[in-house]
């Protein structure tokens, strides 16, 4: 009877393995929050900015090299309110080339405290923040930043043309 038992047992632990890892192998993912927002939101890949995809934060938007761009709840559309030590934390995501050409939403403005050309997406500058390293977003929500995400539409409102004034009125830092 033992030897019964301890074949019943072998079975049942074969069967749950290997259902187990049938399963495994032949999941699909179920669409989730998330990837139910990314198939409405069109990704922005182009020589500016590129689309990630993250379980948490959903689709979000880097520069070709694949760093996470944020935006400043401080700022509003064509205006950088990020200076001094704001920008030390968070860098403005320049343009170090020509700024001709740029894909729909992309603009830039020129900085008023230093002069650099600094990309926008419908209109918010974007940023870089430091303690971030390549493929970890670390910046969401910190200090009223918060990670840039493609918009439903590209076309929205374009931002003010290039001398737009930053200014460092009404910022915290």
């Amino acid at each position: 009877m033992n030897k019964r038992i301890a074949i019943l047992i072998g079975v049942l632990v074969v069967v749950v393995i290997g259902g187990g890892w049938y399963y495994l192998m032949n999941k699909t993912s179920s669409p989730s929050a998330t990837s139910a927002d990314s198939s409405t939101v069109p990704a922005v890949n182009n020589a500016v900015l590129l689309t990630k995809t993250s379980s948490s934060l959903g689709q979000y938007l880097t520069d070709p090299s694949g760093k996470a761009l944020y935006t400043y709840g401080g700022d509003s559309a064509g205006v950088s309110n990020c200076t001094g030590n704001c920008l030390a934390t968070w860098p403005a995501y320049v343009d170090s080339g020509s700024t001709s050409n740029l894909p729909s939403g992309v603009s830039t403005i020129t900085r008023k405290d230093n002069g650099k050309v600094q990309f926008t997406y419908n209109g918010m500058p974007l940023y870089y923040f430091v303690a971030d390293i390549l493929g970890h977003v670390n910046g969401n929500g910190v200090s009223g930043f918060k990670i840039a995400k493609p918009a439903a539409t590209a076309a929205a409102t374009p931002a003010p043309n290039a001398a737009a004034a930053s200014s460092s009125s009404g910022s915290s830092w």
